[in-house]
């Protein structure tokens, strides 16, 4: 008895002759995403090995670190390194210091750029457009060409060498930028929700409170972060206002100077880096968590 051959319809005909030619394209696609992704994980690999390997170094002894050929993974690991830092109290002081000065710049630059980010949004007043062109041009201004001025101001104040003073002109240099990044977001919050808000019975104040605020709660997250970065990091001004004190950045080229005398033990070097590093990866990754939740919060209210 003979097998009777299928019976094909037009319709399947056509769906074989479409799958067959979309094939080949669904090939391509995914070498496509293949190499793309190869390409993402070894550019990835690239930005980490640095931090790899300061943080690889400051747990190897200098024997190791002299040798002929590197060691890529850890198979000496001690701690001799952050010991031999941490003595002294030198560390411990310098810390402080930084932590002091950047807490401050951060609250100070948040309160005072938030304020100018809602005027120049929100308000229409005489100089706006000349404020906002000088707050353009305080960027273009080369640090260093300010050097003597800050002094002077602050030695006639009587801040050289304080938190203070220091915090002051952080906050001046970091101001500009933070406006500029907060008159994004702000501009980006319809007005009309407050006053849709303020027809439902609410003040202006509480209009602004309950309904723009919480909105606007991902870019002040943002901007701190930056306003952290730039205060944590900052080493020219603190060098110009700093005497017998000093932050993290300049203790460590301290740090670095005097290890040079006897010969720089690059060790220490790698575990004095990674001891600055830590409160910032730290504060990066508890902000993060926040700004993604805020951006959450802020679509769900809107």
């Amino acid at each position: 008895m003979s097998a009777v051959a299928p019976v094909r319809t037009p319709h399947v005909r056509a769906s074989a002759v479409a799958a067959k030619k979309h094939a080949p394209r669904a090939g391509r696609r995914r070498v496509r995403s293949f190499a793309l992704g190869t390409l993402g994980v070894l550019a990835s690999l690239l930005w980490v090995f640095p931090v790899y390997w300061m943080v690889l170094s400051a747990f190897t002894p200098a024997a190791y670190l002299r040798a002929t050929t590197p060691q890529f993974l850890p198979l000496h690991a001690t701690a001799v390194n952050f010991r031999r830092v941490l003595e002294g109290g030198s560390f411990t002081a310098a810390l402080g210091m930084s932590v002091a000065i950047t807490l401050l710049t951060v609250v100070l630059v948040l309160a005072f750029a938030f304020l100018g980010a809602l005027a120049i949004s929100r308000w229409k007043f005489r100089g706006r457009t000349s404020f906002v062109l000088a707050v353009l041009f305080i960027q273009m201004l080369p640090a260093e060409g300010l050097f003597i001025a800050q002094y002077k101001m602050l030695s006639g104040a009587h801040l050289l060498d304080s938190v203070i003073g220091v915090t002051v002109l952080y906050t001046a240099a970091i101001i500009p930028f933070t406006i500029w990044m907060l008159r994004g977001f702000v501009a980006g919050v319809p007005a009309e929700l407050e006053e849709a808000a303020m027809v439902d019975g609410l003040s202006r104040t509480q209009a602004f409170l309950r309904i723009t605020f919480p909105l606007l709660a991902p870019g002040l997250v943002a901007s701190g972060v930056y306003a952290f970065l730039q205060a944590w990091n900052e080493f020219t001004i603190a060098l110009v206002a700093l005497n017998s004190n000093q932050t993290l950045p300049l203790w460590l080229r301290n740090f670095l100077s005097a290890s040079a005398n006897r010969g720089v033990d690059w060790g220490q070097v790698m575990a004095a880096s990674t001891l600055i590093a830590i409160p910032v990866i730290v504060f990066f990754l508890f902000v993060q968590g926040r700004m993604t939740s805020g951006l959450v919060s802020g679509a769900v209210k809107g």
